[in-house]
C-alpha cells in the first residue's frame, strides 16, 4: 500500500507521508525538525527576586480566592 502524499504546511512542497515519520503529520521531514524554544541565555533569579515573586502570586490567590468566596449579604 503506498503512503498519501502530502503538502507541506510551512514550504508547500510535496511529500510522502511514512506510518513511522517523526515531526508533525502536515509538514515535510525537512521542516519538521524540533525548534529552538529555549532562549541560549536565561537569567536565574536571586533569592530577593523569588521572593518578590512569591509575595506577588501569594497576593493574588488571596485576591482570587477573596472574589470567589465572598458572601453578597
Amino acid at each position: 500500500m503506498a503512503s498519501p502524499i502530502k503538502i507541506c504546511a510551512v514550504c508547500s512542497e510535496e511529500f510522502e507521508l511514512k506510518p513511522d515519520k517523526p515531526g508533525f503529520a502536515n509538514r515535510c521531514p525537512q521542516c519538521s525538525t524540533p525548534e529552538a524554544t529555549v532562549p541560549t541565555t536565561q537569567r536565574r533569579m536571586d533569592a530577593d527576586e523569588r521572593k518578590t515573586v512569591s509575595e506577588a502570586n501569594e497576593a493574588r490567590r488571596q485576591a482570587m480566592r477573596e472574589l470567589l468566596y465572598r458572601k453578597d449579604s
